[in-house]
């Protein structure tokens, strides 16, 4: 289970808005059907480093259940003002469900970024998601922030965003949770395909195409080449964050 806790000897605290999605979707996850532990070996679970002589402390927590090959929560601290959380439900190719992303990122002036989305395996997000979609009460951001150039993978309601006081902070929390919302109702109610059927092997190709673009994301890599090296960085994304479904 995910703690949060500051580093040792760290004054910090973890941001309110981190805490909150963490246990919304903790919450959420509780919910999904014939949910279990992943195993993952310790040295992974809880990761400890330095970056340019800052402490760098990272957790992690897998989980499978129905219609999901792999739920991950991954809470990182990276000196005393630095704070992320990130976290991806990927789902099973013979399910017709999209991808689950949110990540948050918290700096020593608050939130620097917040991102959300259920990305596309396919053309376009299922017809059950979209009618669900169109009964959101989509709040007016005031700073929108700029996709990369391999943000293609992303729907057309992807909101990422720097949010600009408490009002926004909370906005973004009830955004996330009828995301979630919509993503558990429709996994309850979709029952999958042939592993061999067209339209699984679609859903398979276009998974590896999202990890792959997530992993074209170099920030993320320098950050962790820095606090260790550049072959554990690479097993960490391929293994870890960014691992293909396999093969079918």
């Amino acid at each position: 289970m995910i703690v949060l806790h500051s580093l040792s000897g760290s004054s910090n605290e973890f941001h309110p808005l981190l805490v909150s999605l963490s246990e919304l979707i903790i919450e959420h996850r509780s919910h999904l059907p014939e949910l279990r532990l992943l195993t993952l070996e310790p040295s992974l679970q809880e990761i400890s480093g330095s970056i340019e002589g800052e402490e760098l402390f990272i957790q992690n927590e897998l989980h499978i259940s129905r219609g999901m090959r792999k739920l991950h929560l991954e809470i990182a601290i990276i000196g005393e003002e630095m704070q992320i959380l990130h976290c991806v439900f990927f789902p099973d190719p013979c399910f017709d469900l999209p991808i689950f992303g949110v990540d948050l990122v918290v700096g020593s002036i608050g939130v620097t970024a917040a991102i959300v989305d259920l990305s596309p395996v396919g053309d376009d997000l299922p017809e059950s998601i979209l009618q669900l979609m169109k009964d959101i009460n989509w709040p007016m951001f005031s700073q929108s922030r700029e996709l990369p150039d391999w943000g293609k993978i992303f729907s057309k309601y992807v909101q990422f965003i720097r949010p600009s006081g408490l009002k926004e902070e909370n906005q973004f929390l009830e955004l996330v949770d009828q995301y979630l919302k919509i993503l558990v109702k429709t996994l309850a109610s979709t029952s999958p395909c042939s592993p061999f059927s067209l339209t699984t092997i679609e859903r398979h190709r276009q998974q590896v195409e999202y990890c792959v673009q997530q992993k074209r994301n170099d920030k993320t890599r320098n950050v962790l080449a820095k606090a260790f090296n550049s072959a554990w960085a690479d097993r960490y994304l391929n293994e870890i964050l960014f691992d293909e479904p396999v093969q079918l």
